[in-house]
């Protein structure tokens, strides 16, 4: 069975500057990550990343290959990162299990050629958000919890943006071909994201906001930095980021997010800061 999908165009920096409210999110906004019994697919022409969730509620679900893939199978020539933002839940690579819990990562290396994600046990459901990326060789399949993750502390309280960086499918913890993906968490009363925020001309990232309570949003800003642009997002949304934007946001109460990298690049600390005095 083909996977339906969505696909996003790649749009130099000078066009995004004529772009309405509207045009803008029907280009970077990706609204229904997760719908249930269902795996949603977004494919950008940034780094060829695909977007998605895959909400199990009570049925398996197959990771089909969309037909823009023109792939026997989805990871025929991909690697694919998953993070659960849900109730612990069940992956299955090739026969092998996989119990994901709440926030627990699996990367899942080319040429695995069924995945399955499965409901969630006594009544819970999980959701898996993934991210996928162009692979040239096959790394092994590996689970990554909140333990083995590489931990930071950034940030200050008087700044509103202290904050824990967890990476969690990066080179320092296993070996991918392109795809990084990690998970940040504000400390109560900080707003701020990636401040100060920062581009990266090697690489794009898509952002996925979570944990946001259902009468609050986050502010996601966007563009290039003397030509900023915003994007209001709910609970469950991502962004894609290209490589010639800032990416960083504020939110009306405590959230998280999760940041997804793709390119030619894996150092993580390879990028271009921005000063805050410097953002028009």
């Amino acid at each position: 069975m083909s996977l339906p999908f969505t696909t996003r165009p790649s749009l130099d920096s000078t066009t995004n500057k004529t772009l309405t409210t509207s045009q803008l999110r029907e280009t970077f906004l990706i609204e229904n990550v997760f719908v249930d019994n269902t795996l949603t697919c977004t494919y950008s022409f940034y780094d060829r990343m695909i977007v998605g969730g895959a909400k199990p509620v009570d049925k398996p679900i197959m990771l089909d290959a969309p037909d823009i893939l023109k792939a026997d199978f989805f990871l025929q020539r991909r690697e694919i990162g998953i993070i659960n933002v849900g109730d612990t839940g069940t992956v299955v690579a090739d026969g092998e299990k996989f119990v994901i819990q709440n926030k627990e990562a699996l990367y899942i290396g080319k040429d695995v050629k069924n995945v399955v994600f499965m409901p969630g046990e006594k009544g819970g459901t999980p959701l898996f958000y993934y991210n996928s990326s162009p692979a040239h060789r096959t790394y092994p399949t590996k689970k990554v919890t909140l333990e083995q993750a590489e931990t930071v502390e950034l940030g200050t309280p008087e700044n509103s943006n202290q904050r824990t960086v967890r990476k969690l499918l990066v080179n320092s913890i296993l070996e991918t071909c392109q795809l990084q993906m990690g998970l940040t968490e504000l400390k109560s009363g900080s707003v701020w994201n990636t401040m100060p925020p920062h581009t990266h001309d090697r690489r794009m990232e898509v952002y996925f906001y979570f944990n946001v309570p259902s009468n609050q949003r986050v502010c996601h800003l966007m563009g290039e930095p003397t030509e900023t642009r915003h994007l209001w997002l709910s609970n469950n949304q991502a962004v894609i980021s290209p490589p010639w934007s800032i990416h960083a946001g504020a939110g009306t109460s405590q959230y998280a997010f999760i940041w997804g990298m793709a390119g030619e690049n894996l150092d993580y600390s390879d990028m271009d800061i921005v000063q805050p005095i410097d953002l028009k």
